[in-house]
This record gives structure tokens, sequence and C-alpha cells, in this order.
């Protein structure tokens, strides 16, 4: 098998022999801009089916979806002329990676994905060398697929006198655009589910620690979300500053790589406002906790308030009917009306005393005005 060593010239090199891991499914597609006519599209079984098509080509893009990166990409990015150096540390990077070797370019960006409050972060490849863009992620990403429907319309429009480094410089912008916009729209995602549960706070019927457990998966998805747009700025600015030579030196289009930083920027600041409306909710959660321990205490401090006032109406009565009964009295039934009316006064006399004590302490809950 044979690959481009330099894909302008057309001279070729043999390419690393390397067995094939496993069957790529149909999951190759090509968009290919050749000297004269128009940008072509092609689909295939097989990364091998594209090698021809990369004689003589200007531009080409060259997008592969396969089920586990880790053990595909070696593979097709050898089979394409990219050394396997610069492929490993990409691999084993997390969330992001920049490799500069002068004649090739590997870059790892975050790709998101998210389901309700749970986030997930796939690695996406860019590998870069003169006249093709190699991207290489796993099938759950279905992002840059989408891309490629209009993708030899897009490269239509890039001029054919452009130096190759701005070609693959500006479809290497709308390639992490189109990542950045898919990233974006799932913390949209994240803020429905934050509206769901807001529903949940002002419901008293609710479990609080169900609610409690929900703001944690919802704190945790910022994070995270939060991790992988700082790991797309880390890229976005050694694309920038970072001088490749694979990259364009034209401000202009420089200058769109700045745009998309300043919008990874945006979402940030959006995910950071979202985190402080959440620690507020954190907050309402435990005024709630604190209100509801409070009614509880007040209403301990009552049942205990009319206990103390029945039980002091029991026992001085009671006492004085022990006394009383005792045989040192001597009383007989002429003593009967008097002792009953003893009993009740004294009933009656340690009931108000006791009232007026408790409520004096203040355990009494207070009428409102």
């Amino acid at each position: 098998m044979e690959t481009n060593g330099n894909l302008n010239a057309g001279t070729q090199t043999e390419a690393p022999k390397i067995s094939a891991p496993i069957d790529l499914q149909k999951r190759g597609i090509c968009v290919t801009s050749p000297p004269t006519g128009k940008p072509i599209k092609i689909t295939g079984d097989k990364p091998e089916e594209f090698l021809p098509h990369l004689r003589d080509s200007t531009l080409t893009w060259i997008n592969f979806s396969v089920d586990d990166i880790k053990h595909d990409a070696e593979y097709i990015s050898t089979l394409f002329g990219f050394s396997s150096s610069m492929i490993q540390p990409l691999l084993s990077a997390y969330n992001s990676g920049y490799e500069d070797s002068e004649t090739e370019l590997g870059i790892k960006i975050p790709a998101i994905r998210v389901k309700k409050f749970e986030v997930k972060v796939y690695p996406l490849l860019i590998l870069i060398r003169q006249g093709l863009v190699l991207t290489i992620h796993e099938t759950e990403i279905i992002r840059l697929i989408r891309f490629s429907r209009y993708a030899d319309t897009f490269m239509r429009k890039i001029k054919p006198d452009t130096l190759w480094q701005d070609k693959q410089t500006i479809l290497l912008n709308r390639i992490i655009d189109e990542n950045n916009s898919a990233n974006f729209d799932h913390l949209r995602q994240i803020e429905e589910q934050g509206d769901e549960l807001s529903k949940f706070l002002v419901d008293p019927q609710m479990p609080r620690a169900a609610i409690g457990t929900e703001i944690y998966n919802m704190k945790h998805a910022l994070i995270t979300y939060l991790d992988a747009l700082w790991a797309t700025i880390d890229v976005l600015n050694s694309l920038r500053y970072g001088d490749a030579e694979m990259i364009s030196d034209n401000q202009k289009i420089l200058a769109r790589t700045g745009v998309l930083a300043e919008d990874v920027n945006t979402q940030i600041s959006l995910s950071e406002h979202m985190s402080e409306v959440l620690a507020s909710g954190l907050e309402v959660l435990q005024s709630i906790y604190n209100n509801q321990l409070q009614i509880l205490n007040n209403k301990m401090a009552m049942v205990v308030a009319y206990l103390t006032i029945i039980g002091t109406a029991v026992l001085v009565p009671n006492t004085i009917a022990t006394a009383m009964g005792s045989a040192a009295f001597n009383l007989g039934p002429e003593d009967m009306w008097w002792y009953i009316l003893l009993l009740i006064g004294s009933t009656v006399v340690a009931t108000i005393l006791a009232y007026i004590w408790v409520k004096k302490a203040g355990w009494l809950p207070k009428r409102p005005d």
C-alpha cells in the first residue's frame, strides 16, 4: 500500500505495515479538491479506498468514525502517512492535546455529549499535513458527519490561488467551529434539566434528599462541561500562538481562530453563571431545611409546654391527695365536701400558675399580629 509523502508534489512513500485492528464499517467520508474542477465527495468502507484520491489534490478532508479511537486511530493515521510518535501522545493526553512536528500537526479537542445530567467527553483527533486534514472520532459523535453533507460546497468557496497553509487553516477553523457549536448545544440541555430541577425546589412534597442528589448531579455535570471547554481553549490558544508550519500566518485567518476562542470563553461565562445559580439553589435548599427544623423545634416546644401544664395540674392534687390520705389526718366521710373542694381548687390554681410560668418562659407559640 502506498501513500502520499507530499500530496501536492505527487511523490509516494511506502506506508507503515500495520495490520488493521478491526473491520472499519462504512464510516469513511472524503472530500477532495483536484487541481482543476469542483471538489468531489466520496464515501468508503475502508480508509485504503481514499488513498488514490489524494494524488495531486490541493486540499483533502477525510473523516472516519470508529468504535474505539484508542484501538483504531493509529492504524488509520499511519496509513495516511502520519507518524505514530505523534499519535500516541495525543491519545494519552487528558481531554485535549497539541503536537507539532513541523511537517505534521496533531490536535485533540473534546466533543461533548449530554444526556440529562450525564456528561460524556469524547476525543476528536484532527491530524494535518500538507494538503490533508484527517479527523478521527468515535461513532457516538455525529457532528462532523452532518458537516460532510455540505463540506464540498464549503471547500468550493476557498479560492484556488490561496496558500495551502491558509486553505488548511480555513478548513480547520470550520471543523472546530462545527464541534464547538455542537458542544454549546449540549449546554442548553443542562439548562433545561436545571429548569426542571427548579420546579422540585418549590414543591414542598418533594423529598429533600432526592433534590440534594439532583443538585449534586447538575453541579458535577457543569464541572465536567467546564473542564472540557477549558481544554478547548488551550488548543485554540496553541493554534493561534504556536506558529505551526501547517497553520496559516495570515492575521485575518488567525483572527477567526481568536473568534472561536472568544465564543468558548462566552460559553464558559454562561456555565459559570449557571454554577452561581446552582449555588443559590443550594442556599435555598439549606434555608428550607432550616425552616423545617425550626418548625419541628417549635412544635416540640409547644408539646413540652402543654405537657408541663398537664403534669403540674395532675401532680399537685395527687400530692395533696396522697398526703391527706395518710393516717395522720384521719379524715372521715364528713370531710368529703371540703376535701373535694381542696382538690379542685389546687388543680385550678396549679394549672393557672403552670400556664403563667410556661408563657413567661416563652415556650408557647406567639399569636400572629
